[in-house]
């Protein structure tokens, strides 16, 4: 046998979050690209500005809560979904909030 028990269980609480990541990563570039974007992280630091965007949002948080969901059955599926789940609720929540809608700018007079 070339690896027992407890080893799998190991690779499995390791590996599959880091595959999971991996996984993400394209996941968010398509994303990016397709709301004109510079890179990633500009698209994930971005209060969403547009409908499209706001569904995306709520789109990305929904699939993150379902992957932690399936995390029910196998845990390590918790780590792989709390990434959208977070980008995609911090997303929301800055909607619902009112941010981006004005862009400030500098404003030095009284």
């Amino acid at each position: 046998m070339l690896f027992g028990i407890p080893e799998i269980i190991i690779l499995g609480f390791l590996g599959l979050p880091l595959i999971g990541l991996l996984f993400l990563w394209p996941f968010f570039r398509r994303r990016a690209r397709r709301f004109d974007y510079r890179s990633t992280s500009d698209y994930l630091r971005a209060v969403p500005r547009s409908d499209p965007e706001k569904r995306d949002a709520v789109d990305v948080a929904l699939k993150g809560l379902a992957i932690c969901a399936l995390g029910l059955l196998f845990p390590p599926f918790i780590l792989v979904g709390l990434v959208p789940l977070f980008y995609g609720g911090r997303k929301v929540v800055y909607a619902s909030m009112g941010l981006g809608l004005v862009d400030d700018g500098d404003h030095t007079g009284a």
